[in-house]
C-alpha cells in the first residue's frame, strides 16, 4: 500500500498546490490513501468547513492538525461530526473531536491514523508517548497499517517518538516546523520516519508568512499581523510504501513539487 502524507498546508496557496498537483501525484505513485496536515489551511491559521470540503474534494482522505486547530470557532461543531478531521490525541478528553481513527481506502482496506502534539516548547498536554501507544493498541486490533503525525517543535521529541514506536506503527512523520528535513529512513523494526515533512505553501516566505511582516516583528518586537505569502509555491510530502500483511514500511520517499505556472 502506498500512502501520501502532505506537510502543513498554509492558506490558499497551499490549497491551490494540492488542487493542481495531487491528481498527478496519485497517478505517478499509484497512491492508495492521502493524509494532509491542515491546521493552517484557512488564512494561514485554523480550518473552516468550506476549506475542509475543498481539500476533501481535491482528493485528501484524512486531515490532521496541531496546536492551531482551535483558531477558528467554526471548527468546534465541524470536528464533532466530521470524523475525517483529527485533532491532537493528547488534548483533554472533553475537547471536541478525536485524535485517531481507522479509515478505508477506495479499495476498502483499513488505514489507522494517529495525530498527537509534542510538549517540548509547546503547551502542556498529556504525554504524547503514552497516549499514542494507547491509541496504537486499539487500532492494531483492526489494522497493522498505522500512520502517526507528530506535530511538535523539538527535533529530539520527534526522534524519540520514532524510536519508541518502531515496529508498532508503519510511519512516524513530523509536522509543525514547516521545513522539510532530509533524515528519512526505515528504523530497525520497520517503521518509516521523517522529522518534518515540510510545508505545502509559499516558499519565498518565512515558514509561509510574508517576509517583511516577520522581519518587522523580529526587528521591532512589536505586534505585527502576519500575512500569508504567495510566491514560489511548493507541495512537500512523503510517500510511504507499506507491506499490507505486516504493516512494516518498505520505503519512504520525500517529495517536493513546485507549481510551475506561478
Amino acid at each position: 500500500m502506498k500512502i501520501l502524507f502532505i506537510g502543513d498546508i498554509v492558506g490558499s496557496p497551499g490549497r491551490r498546490a494540492i488542487n493542481k498537483l495531487l491528481p498527478g501525484l496519485k497517478e505517478e505513485y499509484a497512491l492508495d490513501f492521502v493524509i494532509a496536515n491542515a491546521e493552517n489551511a484557512s488564512g494561514g491559521s485554523g480550518i473552516i468547513p468550506k476549506v475542509a470540503d475543498e481539500l476533501f474534494d481535491s482528493g485528501v482522505d484524512v486531515l490532521t492538525s496541531g496546536d492551531h486547530i482551535w483558531k477558528r470557532k467554526e471548527i468546534y461543531e465541524l470536528i464533532s461530526h466530521e470524523k475525517r478531521i483529527l485533532r491532537p490525541l493528547n488534548f483533554p478528553a472533553l475537547a471536541p473531536g478525536r485524535g485517531s481513527g481507522v479509515f478505508k481506502t477506495k479499495g476498502a482496506k483499513p488505514v489507522g491514523v494517529i495525530n498527537v502534539n509534542g510538549r517540548v516548547f509547546m503547551d502542556a498536554l498529556e504525554c504524547p508517548f503514552k497516549t499514542t501507544l494507547a491509541a496504537q493498541q486499539e487500532i492494531i486490533q483492526e489494522t497493522k497499517i498505522i500512520i502517526v503525525d507528530i506535530h511538535a517543535e523539538a527535533t529530539s521529541e520527534k526522534v524519540a517518538l520514532g524510536w519508541y514506536l518502531d515496529g508498532k506503527v508503519s510511519a512516524v512523520l513530523g509536522t509543525h516546523t514547516h521545513i522539510q528535513t532530509a533524515d528519512e529512513r526505515i528504523l530497525p523494526q520497520g517503521t518509516a520516519y521523517l522529522t518534518d515533512v515540510g510545508m505545502c505553501g509559499p516558499y519565498d516566505s518565512v515558514i509561509g508568512r510574508n517576509v517583511d511582516n516577520v522581519l518587522e516583528r523580529f526587528l521591532t518586537g512589536l505586534p505585527v499581523r502576519f500575512e500569508v505569502a504567495d510566491k514560489n509555491i511548493k507541495l512537500c510530502a512523503v510517500v510511504v510504501d507499506i507491506d499490507e500483511k505486516t504493516g512494516r514500511a518498505n520505503a519512504i520517499t520525500r517529495i517536493q513539487k513546485s507549481l510551475l505556472d506561478e
